[in-house]
């Protein structure tokens, strides 16, 4: 996965106007206490950033 498709799936769940928002705001355990943003910054892939939000949202497997 590419950081683009991360903020594709991202907008398509949460909206072009709250994803930018959200990813700045929710801290997840599974990305280590971290929000999008921060997670991107320090390197993780983009593929356990977006099934950390999956997990965050409880979005159904299908999008995973």
């Amino acid at each position: 996965m590419r950081e683009a498709e991360l903020w594709t799936r991202l907008n398509d769940v949460l909206g072009c106007d709250y994803a930018p928002a959200w990813a700045d705001l929710v801290v997840m355990a599974d990305l280590g206490g971290r929000v999008v943003n921060e997670a991107i910054q320090a390197g993780i892939p983009y593929k356990s950033i977006w099934l950390a939000v999956c997990s965050q949202l409880e979005l159904p497997e299908n999008l995973r």
